[in-house]
């Protein structure tokens, strides 16, 4: 699905270049559940970025259900981004003057979906991550974990190829953020779903099924994980 060979992102700083990504390569295939992991400044972020479409790389090639990212323009990366990724933030980032069911509806609405057929779609997704009941309420009226949750089928609902969560447990505590990764982890296990998990933890890391560390803007390991850790397991006391 994915196919990354030699990439290269270079930012201008006054006089200066930053290399953020220096000869990445790696593939990824469908059905996948994956953590990029990494410190500040190791890159993560400008991978996740070109990973789902938001970026092109200064140099190398990114092959997506192959198609070269790295020479479409503008308009043809919004246009992957809408149809194939779905994204999942930290901070939700949901409409807070809306209700859940207008907050996954938006994806849609770039869509030639009829507004019955998107609302009927909507409702199924929200009812698939667990919040048929609340499908009604603005975000103020949700806890942390529900907000998630919506911000998850907003996410699912385009049925995107690839699911980008960054840092997506970061804001909740370790009840709600366990259950959040169960969500994910059914997703990638009952449904086929294809997950990339950007993070700086090693502990959420390990719940996936295939490890990929940055520093410095390379690649240091690339590890299958064949006993991925389940959703609820304590946290070892070294990694409180």
């Amino acid at each position: 699905m994915i196919h990354m060979e030699k990439i290269t992102k270079v930012f201008s700083m006054g006089e200066n270049e930053v290399r953020a990504l220096d000869g990445v390569s790696f593939s990824i295939q469908k059905g996948e559940m994956i953590a990029i992991m990494g410190p500040s400044g190791s890159g993560k972020s400008t991978l996740m970025s070109i990973v789902g479409c938001l970026d092109v790389p200064t140099s190398g090639t990114y092959i997506l259900d192959d198609s070269p990212v790295e020479k479409m323009n503008d308009t043809q990366l919004a246009d992957v981004r809408n149809r194939k990724i779905g994204f999942v933030f930290q901070q939700f980032n949901l409409l807070s003057r809306t209700s859940a069911l207008e907050n996954v509806l938006l994806p849609l609405s770039y869509t030639n979906m009829s507004a019955r057929a998107a609302r009927e779609k909507a409702l199924k997704t929200l009812e698939l991550v667990g919040l048929k009941d609340r499908v009604k309420h603005h975000p103020s009226e949700l806890s942390g974990g529900q907000q998630q949750r919506v911000a998850i089928a907003r996410a699912l609902v385009n049925d995107p190829a690839i699911l980008i969560a960054d840092e997506p447990t970061g804001a909740l505590d370790s009840k709600t953020g366990a259950e959040i990764m169960d969500l994910f982890q059914s997703l990638y296990r009952d449904f086929g779903q294809t997950v990339i998990m950007v993070t700086h933890d090693a502990f959420i890391a390990r719940h996936t099924n295939r490890v990929i560390r940055l520093a410095d803007g390379h690649i240091i390991s690339d590890i299958i994980n064949p006993n991925p850790l389940k959703a609820g397991t304590p946290r070892p006391d070294a990694e409180v």
